[in-house]
């Protein structure tokens, strides 16, 4: 094992420790609803630079697996709107996501992948390899539409398996797009939701009308396994 290799990792392990410990009782709904007026202020007379600082935060913050990542996603609802606020928790997210996914595969995917490459057994990692690079972009873009999936998972897996940083880059922008909508929607309507002194619906992505149409598209993505594994057992 490559130590210099693991230093990427390493600082990202250390980074998700320390902000566990530390960030826990900070980012929260609470405080974003204290400072509202002072975010709003500083937002409107330095607009491009709140919004390259935005960015940057949700970056580190993915990229060390922060906590917070749902206020943060509010938040970019709550100062900048749907759109671009959408679009800004996107590419935070998306970049946060490569860092990790390149720190994981420098540090031990591409070593963890060659060795299921090499192996002549049939074991559930050997399979599971075989089964994702067959049909990756389907369960890419599952692992970020399906709710159930935690996003750090769908960051490192992909990386032990293989899977390509440019293929793993867009089915990630793509991917959590869906849900990114729904959260930073949820923000665009925080002003009249701390006018009334109430907390927002962190679950809103599990009512019907909004998870109907994201496992919609998630069907989508796995129509080409279900073709190909019926095109197997089908075949002579």
């Amino acid at each position: 094992m490559n130590i210099r290799k693991m230093i990427p990792l390493g600082v990202i392990a250390l980074g998700a420790g320390l902000g566990a410990f530390f960030l826990r009782d900070i980012v929260s709904f609470e405080n974003l609803a204290a400072n509202q007026e002072a975010l709003s202020q500083w937002r409107d007379n330095n607009y491009v630079i709140a919004a390259l600082v935005f960015v940057a935060l949700y970056v580190v913050a993915v990229a060390f697996s922060l906590p917070g990542a749902t206020i943060l996603t509010l938040t970019g609802g709550f100062l900048f709107g749907i759109f671009p606020g959408a679009l800004f928790n996107i590419l935070g997210a998306s970049i946060g996501a490569c860092a990790i996914f390149i720190a994981a595969k420098t540090g031990l995917g591409d070593s963890f992948a060659a060795k299921l490459g090499d192996s002549q057994k049939s074991g559930f990692l050997d399979k599971m390899e075989k089964e994702i690079r067959q049909n990756e972009v389907s369960y890419l873009l599952l692992m970020r539409l399906v709710p159930a999936v935690p996003f750090f998972v769908a960051n490192l897996a992909p990386a032990f398996v293989g899977v390509s940083l440019r293929r793993f880059a867009w089915t990630t922008f793509f991917g959590i797009m869906p849900g990114a909508v729904v959260y930073t929607s949820v923000g665009a309507g925080l002003g009249e939701i701390f006018a009334r002194g109430e907390t927002p619906n962190l679950g809103i992505i599990f009512e019907p009308h909004i998870l109907g149409p994201i496992l919609g598209l998630a069907a989508l993505a796995a129509l080409p396994i279900l073709i190909s594994k019926f095109k197997k057992e089908t075949a002579p």
